[in-house]
């Protein structure tokens, strides 16, 4: 498979991967032929990468932490639990402690396995993805840190709800200036109700925005003050929004190296650095199927990963065609003089 921009996208080619609604049924499911309309259609939902099979790379495999099952499973259970909060109706904790536990069971499975964030986004499953890819990160990242069952299934409960707080809707004279009605502190008062869950998962979602120099929001807390949870949503909700355009500005989606590299600028600044270094062994710089121009000036597309060297990957050179078709596999990790110079979008 290749990770390729929506606007290279041919009719004839075949979807790599399914793409999902917001409550996790199939839009489209990986193997269909894509069509001009269909194409047009995944343009218009707001989808900009995708993955399409190839000859020359069909043994390139996308090894994904979560089941298709689990994620279908937590994709339906936002979506239930946040249009209760829109509509003022009562929603099950349990249901999302559930899905919770299956999702730690596929993290428990895969530990080893590097975090490739290659669901396709659009304007619809936009909010439930980035919910899932923050729980995701945040409980391989806490798992690294040696909490324990419990604690990373509270980690992992407030990771997902942690923006639960934009759904409930504001009173018609809120006053901008309020901080009590920041969507963080919102997100509080809900998740501080539901005896099913631990006060500390309440607390994640009203602390992941506050940054350790003091900058942040509701309260400006520091360093000492921010819990170890809502630090580690932190980087991860940071890292799924400039990956996904989801932050504010509406900036571009960056591409995978170019969030870490920003993450890594704000270390001991407004991100704590221990996380950060457990994020950095956990997440895929160069996630398989991206195109890449090496120093060597070779093009070639990441072919596989190495844990720990996550800028280090395996990299398939393809020159010729036919006959004269010469492959060859650069291992970063080993060919320690050559580096990815560039990705090629």
């Amino acid at each position: 498979m290749r990770f390729i921009s929506v606007e290279d996208i041919e009719p004839g080619q075949l979807l790599g991967k399914t793409v999902y609604s917001a409550n996790g049924t199939v839009l489209l499911s990986a193997g269909i032929q894509l069509t001009v309309y269909m194409i047009n259609t995944l343009k218009r939902i707001g989808v900009t990468m995708l993955y399409i099979k190839d000859p020359d790379y069909e043994d390139i495999e996308i090894e994904d932490v979560l089941s298709e099952s689990t994620k279908q499973a937590v994709f339906r259970e936002m979506s239930e639990t946040l249009e209760a909060v829109r509509s003022g109706k009562e929603w099950n904790p349990r249901k999302i402690s559930a899905s919770v536990d299956h999702l730690l069971e596929d993290v428990l499975n895969h530990k080893e396995v590097m975090v490739q964030l290659t669901e396709i986004r659009t304007a619809d499953n936009a909010a439930y993805l980035h919910a899932v890819n923050v729980c995701l990160v945040s409980a391989m990242i806490g798992l690294n840190l040696g909490l324990n069952f419990g604690q990373l299934k509270d980690l992992a409960i407030g990771a997902l709800l942690h923006d639960i707080g934009k759904s409930k809707p504001l009173p018609e004279d809120a006053d901008p200036e309020d901080l009590k009605l920041h969507h963080a502190w919102r997100g509080f008062e809900i998740l501080k109700h539901k005896r099913e869950f631990n006060l500390l998962i309440a607390h994640t979602a009203l602390q992941h925005h506050e940054r350790l120099n003091g900058t942040g929001l509701p309260r400006g807390l520091n360093k000492e003050e921010i819990h170890l949870f809502p630090k580690i949503v932190a980087a991860a909700n940071m890292y799924d929004n400039l990956i996904g355009g989801g932050g504010s500005g509406g900036q571009r989606p960056m591409l995978p190296h170019e969030a870490c590299e920003q993450l890594m600028a704000c270390s001991e600044q407004t991100l704590d650095r221990d996380v950060l270094v457990e994020f950095t062994r956990i997440v895929s710089v160069y996630p398989n199927g991206t195109a890449v121009r090496l120093s060597t000036k070779e093009t070639g597309v990441v072919v596989s990963q190495h844990r720990g060297l996550p800028g280090r990957p395996s990299v398939r050179v393809i020159r010729g065609s036919g006959e004269d078709m010469e492959v060859k596999e650069v291992d970063l990790a080993t060919e320690t003089t050559v580096f990815i110079e560039a990705v090629l979008a």
